[in-house]
């Protein structure tokens, strides 16, 4: 798309953020601490180097596989609790599952009351199709469509949902499954389970806990701590290293029922089942197992990782993490325990010539005394791993936060979509997240993967990293998908109330 096009379509306002010849002030150096205006032209969303990227990721004679997406208001069922909510139909929204390689053909109808949008979280996808209005795309106004239509280059478990305010608060996730032809051989039957925290319906909307939380802030309310503040939960986890969250929730779901009649599946005494885990919470980690059986993990955030047994896993939000698991004889539940928070929710996985009720405190209770493995810990498989060298660029993200009116910051500076990072097409990349808050933060990188960088040099490719307080991360990515990329904390309500950043493709 020319340049005169992006204006076009996207106005003024959003044409001189997204266009290719943007101006700035500040140069492109080999170490930078902080965000600013960015040098040179930008490579906007409209570039023909994003669609010269995109063309490189086709493949001839791919498959298209298409589909309508519909943003409507509507009730769901948790399981004999029934919420008023915004969602795709269903909660989840119905799986999309596609073949690495495929072309992805969404057109999205918002029936809601608002704009919005869908962001692929975690699909290296062209950037015009990222799904982040202001930066790469025009809102979706009610009664509007989109049509989204991106190659899907890796395969993995993924999911979808708005980069709209905090949309993702309510019911409009779904998973997005890209299958490897060569995967199988070391598992039966697959089992996709998606985990979420849910206030929308009940007394309050995202929307005002969102306000609620500004509104109280942090400034002058002396002897109080970040818990509590009117409308915050009080949540701590030493596993964690300090708060475990910000929302009181009322709900936590598996699959989009509560624990109390969860979703039941038929699987056989031996049988080998992928569990592809999503965390689609907005505020909420959560430890996952089964007590009895142990886990081998075999993917994080979609790429393969050398394979490592565990009793438990973490996801944070926006993590997703695959393992195999035998059925052991009789039934298991499989259990989500919501971290620092005294809920849970759960698949049940029964023989089908058993009778099993849902798990009660005493399996949660002997999941919650077992060991824990988080993503940081793993290594990712060799065919996948980053080489290790030195980066030809350093980015250092400083977390901080919550201010006097829940200003949470990266560098010192609330987001800003003509603010950023700025890399060329072609470097090595290196992302220094420093946590100096006291909460943990699961930073997601838009369009790319990286590869944590921990003890020995390579730890697991991944697209969120968790960030513990006091601690930084280090990552590394090749940048070959030119284009504007957020780069933000996966708490939905950290990341609107300012923890986000762009890095920013310049020329």
């Amino acid at each position: 798309m020319a340049t005169s096009d992006i204006s076009g379509l996207l106005g003024r306002r959003s044409f001189l953020r997204l266009g290719v010849g943007v101006a700035a002030t500040v140069g492109l150096t080999a170490c930078s601490s902080g965000s600013g205006p960015v040098a040179g032209a930008r490579i906007g969303p409209g570039s023909p180097k994003v669609a010269d990227a995109e063309r490189a990721r086709r493949i001839a004679g791919a498959r298209t596989t298409s589909t309508t997406l519909t943003a409507v208001t509507s009730e769901v069922d948790l399981g004999g609790v029934r919420v008023q909510t915004w969602s795709y139909g269903q909660l989840p929204g119905r799986e999309i599952r596609v073949r690495r390689g495929d072309v992805l053909k969404v057109e999205l109808k918002n029936q809601l009351p608002e704009p919005t949008s869908v962001h692929w979280h975690g699909i290296a996808l062209r950037n015009d199709m990222d799904g982040v209005p202001g930066l790469t795309q025009e809102d979706i106004r009610p009664g509007a469509s989109f049509t989204y239509e991106f190659a899907v280059p890796d395969a993995g478990t993924y999911f979808f949902h708005p980069h709209s305010g905090v949309q993702l608060d309510r019911g409009l996730y779904a998973p997005l499954i890209v299958e490897d032809p060569a995967d199988g051989a070391e598992y039966d039957t697959e089992l996709v389970v998606v985990l979420d925290d849910l206030v929308d319906g009940t007394e309050r909307t995202p929307d005002e806990v969102l306000e609620e939380l500004k509104k109280n802030g942090m400034g002058g309310m002396s002897g109080m701590d970040h818990g509590s503040m009117p409308g915050m939960s009080m949540p701590k986890s030493e596993l964690l290293g300090g708060d475990a969250g910000d929302v009181t929730y009322p709900h936590v779901l598996a699959n989009g029922r509560t624990f109390r009649d969860p979703q039941t599946i038929e699987v056989k005494a031996g049988q080998r089942v992928r569990l592809r885990l999503i965390n689609a919470a907005s505020d909420t980690a959560f430890r996952v197992g089964l007590p009895g059986a142990r886990l081998r993990v075999t993917h994080t955030d979609g790429f393969p990782v050398e394979p490592k047994e565990a009793d438990v896993v973490l996801l944070a939000m926006g993590e997703r993490l695959d393992a195999v698991v035998t059925m052991p004889e009789g039934a298991a539940p499989l259990l989500a325990l919501a971290e620092g928070r005294d809920m849970y929710a759960q698949v049940v996985l029964r023989n089908p010539v058993t009778q099993m009720a849902p798990a009660g405190e005493v399996a949660v209770k002997q999941l919650a005394a077992l060991p824990v493995l988080m993503a940081t810990e793993l290594r990712a498989a060799e065919q996948v791993a980053l080489p290790v060298k030195q980066p030809d660029v350093v980015h250092d993200l400083v977390l901080e936060g919550p201010g006097q009116k829940y200003d949470w910051t990266i560098n010192g500076k609330a987001y800003n979509p003509d603010d950023g990072l700025p890399i060329k097409e072609g470097q090595y990349v290196r992302l220094k997240f420093s946590n100096k808050s006291q909460m943990f933060h699961p930073m997601h990188l838009h369009g790319h993967t990286f590869q944590v960088r921990g003890d020995g040099g390579a730890g697991a490719r991944k697209d969120t990293v968790l960030v513990l307080p006091g601690r930084a991360v280090e990552v590394d990515f090749t940048a070959d998908n030119p284009g504007q990329w957020l780069t933000h904390c996966h708490n939905v309500y950290h990341g609107e109330a300012g923890m986000m950043s762009v890095v920013s493709y310049v020329e």
